[in-house]
């Protein structure tokens, strides 16, 4: 299935201002800590976490290897929706053959306007193992994808890991991006340091109260907030090699909605003073009332040309030097 976000704005700055020359460490990341065993030793930690669940905030402590469900409803074996080359993610993602999308089903979030909600509520999901799932991987790199977009991995993060391992087996050496909510357990990324060389989280709100309306959960803000510096704090700034490809380094997407509900001059402030003023935000215009949205006539609407040309005004305003997408 394809993603169903239209593209967004493309603003006049320039990528080349985060070119860098390629490091001579190895890379993707994750090849050192396969090569000395850490790769191996963390998979097994993060898949000892099923047993009694924290993988992500919700901290439900269910026994998702014996078939139990918590808040996202997933259990010890992935599921996803589809996969394959994918052209409508950023550019630098893209490039000339695709970012490798992998679209995981369930999610730890219950967002009322979730543009891909046959995805996350899993109607039309499969069950891969390990083993398929480190195939997949590979065939994508295989098709020439730059990289390998797992989205909506933070409740898959174990197996994830433990598919990599076996995909470097196979001869996997393509940088993997976390496309993720945002709404993420920093004790799960910080073994992920090293891992993930691209991190994408959305930040959907300012508040607590709104992020509880549209999305199920109070402490969204945060939660996204601590999640997002240590994301920072493993990769920094998106750094784009001589190609135009994305290499290292985080994106940060923020989806503007109607009335202003997303505070997006809170979040937009927030990534100039508190993760670097240099970062690179995509700030997304393609909101819909998608899913249940039309239950709630506050943003049973588009955003109009208006509320977006300020949520910009907003952006160069907390930063002159955001890199927006």
């Amino acid at each position: 299935m394809e993603s169903q976000e239209p593209e967004s704005h493309k603003s006049q700055s320039s990528a080349a201002a985060c070119r860098s020359t390629p490091t001579r460490e190895p890379y993707p990341s994750y090849l050192r800590l396969y090569e000395n065993g850490e790769l191996g030793r963390r998979a097994r930690r993060l898949l000892d976490l099923l047993e009694d669940c924290t993988v992500c905030p919700h901290q439900c402590h269910v026994n998702r290897k014996k078939e139990e469900r918590g808040f996202c409803q997933a259990t010890a074996e992935p599921e996803i929706a589809s996969y394959g080359p994918h052209f409508g993610e950023e550019e630098p993602l893209v490039g000339s053959h695709g970012s490798g999308t992998i679209f995981f089903s369930h999610c730890n979030l219950r967002c009322v306007f979730c543009q891909n909600y046959e995805i996350s509520r899993a109607w039309d999901a499969e069950r891969v193992s390990l083993e398929e799932l480190a195939s997949i991987m590979v065939s994508l790199q295989a098709r020439g994808c730059h990289n390998i977009n797992l989205v909506t991995p933070s409740h898959y993060v174990p197996q994830i890991v433990g598919a990599l391992e076996i995909a470097v087996g196979k001869g996997l050496h393509t940088p993997l991006v976390y496309n993720s909510g945002g709404y993420d357990a920093v004790d799960t990324l910080k073994l992920l340091d090293g891992i993930v060389d691209i991190y994408m989280p959305d930040f959907k709100y300012a508040s607590g109260e709104v992020s509880r309306k549209y999305s199920g959960v109070r402490d969204y803000p945060e939660v996204a907030r601590l999640a997002i510096k240590e994301m920072h704090r493993q990769v920094g700034d998106l750094v784009i090699d001589e190609e135009g490809i994305a290499r290292r380094g985080l994106i940060i997407r923020h989806l503007v909605l109607p009335h202003g509900l997303a505070g997006t001059k809170e979040v937009m402030e927030f990534i100039a003073k508190e993760i670097s003023p240099r970062s690179y935000v995509n700030l997304m215009a393609q909101y819909y009332p998608a899913f249940k949205a039309y239950q709630y006539p506050e943003i049973a609407r588009r955003i109009s040309r208006k509320e977006f040309e300020e949520a910009l005004w907003i952006a160069r305003e907390a930063s002159e030097e955001f890199r927006l997408a």
